[in-house]
């Protein structure tokens, strides 16, 4: 119990650091995770805010367009750094059929182009996407061609993203260093993390879009054997983490709402092994099936999650309540820390702080 003690204070002090612009911060994490639901804000809005100074909701998207960053798949979608993106290129996956060379064809004769014109121009006719259900050829064109770097998301309108061509990957580093590569900036995303999870994400293919990261266990392995990689072992589990990562850090003594997806709580095996209970993402739970909300966030307290809180902003007033995974937290300190975090939360997103209830 004290080795998953320390590991979770690692993960909480090394994953919470605070950059003074929105730049470095997608620098030092490598990837933000995105994800369209907006209860109180958008996934990529609610990790971010917590390791940019001054971030307010919808920044990213604002600021997308002068920074040198990109959108791309990793293990799930979001925002990559520059670093990060030349790592995932060139893809493989053969070349493209005649229609998604006529869609990467007008994007680069039109500069730039969103879905709905694409649409109007060559029709909408569906088809079946990875997921088994019925997209828009146009969409499912434009997902190839971005996945395989021949486009880039240029913007956002209204959270639907706008396409231009893409510069080629022409310098790529060899095959083993750019996996060596892909294998580190992994784990600096979500270390601590459970020695078969990273066999897992690294070498089995998730979804079309999600292939892994190509390296095998015997990789992997080599990579620990010449000390790339740190092993830690804790809870009868083997953790992961960067060389160098110092064992005695300790968390800020902060409440800190987080979202679904951050990565600190990304691993929801690691969760119940470091936190003792079991977190689901229940937005997509049947309503009479949900036991902590549709978007319960978790509740970070020091280094422990200690429950949830789900917010929601109703006439420019945020509300937030609380529920605990076992007794409420008790004391002064941790009622003031909890009433900091909602007015931050309320700073963020532009509103007033109302009422609460707690349960």
């Amino acid at each position: 119990m004290k080795e998953l003690r320390k590991l979770r204070a690692v993960a909480a002090a090394r994953s919470l650091l605070e950059a003074a612009t929105l730049q470095q911060g997608v620098d030092r994490l490598g990837f933000v995770q995105a994800d369209p639901i907006r209860s109180p804000a958008r996934a990529q809005d609610l990790i971010l805010r917590h390791r940019v100074a001054g971030y307010r909701a919808g920044d990213l998207e604002r600021f997308y367009p002068r920074l040198d960053i990109e959108e791309d798949y990793l293990y799930a979608y979001g925002f990559v750094s520059r670093e990060v993106w030349r790592l995932l290129h060139p893809r493989g996956g053969g070349a493209p059929g005649a229609f998604e060379k006529k869609v990467l064809e007008v994007v680069t004769g039109q500069g730039e182009a969103h879905p709905a014109a694409l649409e109007e121009l060559l029709g909408a006719r569906r088809i079946t996407n990875a997921w088994g259900s019925r997209s828009k050829a146009t969409t499912q064109a434009l997902d190839w061609l971005h996945y395989r770097g021949l486009l880039r998301v240029v913007r956002r309108e209204n959270g639907i993203r706008v396409f231009a061509a893409a510069r080629p990957v022409t310098e790529a580093l060899p095959a083993a260093r750019r996996m060596r590569a892909r294998v580190l900036a992994l784990v600096n995303i979500l270390a601590p993390v459970p020695l078969r999870q990273l066999r897992a994400m690294a070498a089995r293919p998730l979804r079309r879009y999600f292939p892994g990261l190509g390296a095998a266990p015997a990789f992997l392995a080599a990579m620990i054997k010449d000390g790339a990689l740190a092993v830690v072992k804790a809870g009868g589990e083997d953790y992961v983490l960067p060389p160098g990562c110092a064992l005695a850090a300790e968390a800020p003594r902060r409440v800190s709402f987080l979202a679904p997806f951050d990565p600190l709580v990304w691993d929801r095996n690691r969760f119940k092994q470091f936190w003792g209970w079991e977190y689901r993402f229940e937005a997509y739970t049947p309503e009479a099936k949900r036991v902590r909300g549709y978007y319960a966030m978790p509740l970070l307290w020091g280094d422990n999650v200690v429950g949830w809180a789900n917010a929601s902003v109703r006439d420019g007033r945020l509300g937030v309540e609380c529920g605990f995974a076992g007794a409420r937290p008790s004391g002064a300190a941790f009622k003031r820390e909890l009433e900091a975090e909602k007015a931050r939360l309320a700073a963020f997103l532009g509103a007033r702080l109302g009422s609460g209830l707690e349960s």
